[in-house]
């Protein structure tokens, strides 16, 4: 398989051109090179898209101050509406909320501090139930074997088009090429070869937060990038029924995290044996609808069975004294889940926070036009900011003085802060706030005369970051359930992925039919939902009799 190997990318950093020349002379005996397998070119899309995100940033207009903040122009940058190109509408929101940036090398990201601090409530909430589930954590080398790869055939066959070599390290040519890690089960197997002896050794549970590196031919931020990050679990036991019952105790750990934090209803079922993960006896998933309505999926869970650990010779000695390979599964969660919840619940104004997940839940703005009223309006808005803090709400306090009372709540608005409370000279007096929700746009989000009383105050905010998490969970509830149409025949297949939905509807075909959707519509198998109708099912596609329905949509 041919392969192209990549320039260098030598970083130096120096004050003087001398030690510069000392680096780079020292920093060229080190270099590591870089090849990859089945990779084309694709600079014009990639060029188109990075100019696009790129020039979105513009400068900041001011808007006229009013304590209403009734504003939508003079946003900053520009945003595309969602319904004149879903796409652009996408970039604008990550450039202008500060979520990422492009990276120097061609399909890699920047993810930044806002963005990363939605992975990381995504992390917090994930790793306490890794751990509560009884998996530990680890860290396994990036740099895997190539021989380990090719160990398991459908595995090999899978990842091939994706991966990303190194051939050179140290200005050497090396023995065996490395694998910049596509993922772990490969190197986790032949560790777990040596950890594992006895039945005694388990189940044996564990699971990493890493960088992923996939050679993607078409990226898009969070959704697709040639390297993400994610949690991947790696489970060993001894029974099939035990690997069976951890694949599918993971996957329910990702819905559950989808609706109750993500607030992103999605469809659980199985993978077809067309989308299995390559070198998984089953893949389990959870569907999600972006706004444009194609599917994403959001999280997997795999049963491996005994594939790697046959490939691994991966043994232990069972009860009787008898050697037995073990049964195995991995499941994971990646930053495109950040993706998919911007798609999901984002708006023409710019990002839409489920509270839970949101790493600023409410912003005060504070409001003072004379130098006399800021020391009182300043010291209100303080007062509420410690007390929200003390209640564990993530709270930010505008303050900064370059910027109008309009601007920040275009621009909090735009980043998808869920709540934001205004104080003004008139408020101080009264002893009240306005807040304002973002999911609910203008004039009838905003309420008036909230009391400062702190148990008043606390009580109305929480109760109001409950019924936006909700609200949100809904609203894409119903917009997902509205998309799906049910079909008995192919045509009507046909023509629910032409008008761009879902189509739900008994499927007992073969593994070509399932190859001929998809050339044929663009559509693939998203999953066979575990909840599933009852009554005889006839199969839209042969007439035959079918045990189960299945969903076909285009996806990411």
């Amino acid at each position: 398989m041919a392969s192209l190997r990549l320039s260098s990318l030598n970083l130096l950093v120096s004050t003087t051109s001398q030690a510069a020349s000392a680096r780079s002379s020292l920093l060229s005996r080190r270099k590591i090179h870089f090849s990859y397998l089945g990779f084309t070119h694709r600079n014009k899309y990639w060029a188109s898209v990075s100019r696009n995100f790129s020039t979105q940033i513009k400068a900041r207009k001011e808007t006229p101050e009013s304590e209403e903040g009734n504003h939508k122009t003079g946003q900053d940058g520009f945003i595309t509406p969602r319904s004149q190109d879903f796409n652009a509408w996408y970039l604008d929101v990550i450039a202008n909320a500060e979520l990422a940036d492009y990276g120097p090398v061609r399909g890699t990201m920047v993810i930044r501090p806002y963005g990363y601090a939605i992975w990381e409530a995504i992390q917090d909430y994930l790793n306490a139930k890794i751990k509560e589930t009884g998996h530990k954590n680890v860290y396994f080398p990036q740099f895997i074997p190539y021989s380990f790869i090719e160990k398991e055939a459908s595995h090999v066959e899978g990842f091939s088009p994706e991966l990303a070599l190194v051939t050179i390290g140290g200005g050497k040519e090396l023995e065996e090429k490395l694998v910049v890690r596509p993922t772990s089960e490969t190197i986790v197997n032949h560790m777990f070869t040596q950890w594992i002896h006895s039945y005694r050794d388990l189940p044996l549970m564990i699971n990493q937060w890493v960088n992923v590196t996939r050679w993607e031919l078409r990226t898009k931020p969070f959704i697709r990038t040639l390297e993400f990050l994610w949690q991947e679990g790696h489970t060993a036991h001894a029974t099939a029924e035990e690997a069976e019952k951890e694949a599918l105790q993971m996957i329910d750990v990702y819905e559950k995290f989808a609706y109750e934090q993500a607030a992103v209803p999605v469809i659980t079922g199985r993978k077809s044996q067309l989308e299995t993960f390559a070198g998984a006896s089953r893949t389990y998933t959870i569907e999600a609808m972006m706004g444009d309505r194609k599917a994403l999926q959001a999280g997997t869970s795999h049963n491996l069975g005994q594939n790697f650990s046959r490939a691994f010779g991966t043994q232990f000695t069972d009860e009787n004294g008898q050697r037995q390979h073990v049964w195995q599964t991995s499941w994971a969660v990646s930053t495109r889940f950040v993706g998919g919840i911007i798609m999901i619940h984002g708006d023409d104004a710019g990002l839409m926070l489920p509270p839970k997940i949101a790493p600023v839940q409410v912003v005060i703005v504070p409001i003072w036009k004379k130098d006399d009223e800021k020391t009182q309006v300043l010291n209100a808005a303080l007062s509420v900011e410690n007390l929200l803090k003390a209640t564990g709400i993530r709270v930010e306090l505008d303050k900064s003085e370059q910027r109008t009372p309009g601007w920040k709540f275009n621009f909090w608005e735009m980043k998808g802060v869920p709540l934001r409370i205004e104080i003004g000279p008139r408020d101080v007096s009264s002893g009240t706030v306005v807040i304002s929700r973002r999911d609910i746009p203008g004039k009838q989000g905003k309420v008036f005369g909230i009391s400062m009383e702190p148990p008043v105050l606390e009580a109305y905010v929480k109760d109001k970051l409950d019924e936006i998490q909700s609200s949100l969970l809904e609203r894409a509830l119903s917009f997902r359930d509205s998309n799906i149409v049910d079909v008995n025949s192919y045509d009507e297949l046909k023509a629910a992925i032409s008008q761009g939905k879902w189509a739900r509807g008994p499927w007992a075909a073969s593994d070509a039919e399932e190859l001929k959707v998809k050339e044929e519509t663009g559509a693939t198998i998203r999953c066979f939902p575990f909840e599933q109708p009852q009554g005889a099912k006839t199969c839209l596609m042969t007439g035959n009799p079918a045990a189960e329905v299945a969903i076909f949509a285009k996806s990411y």
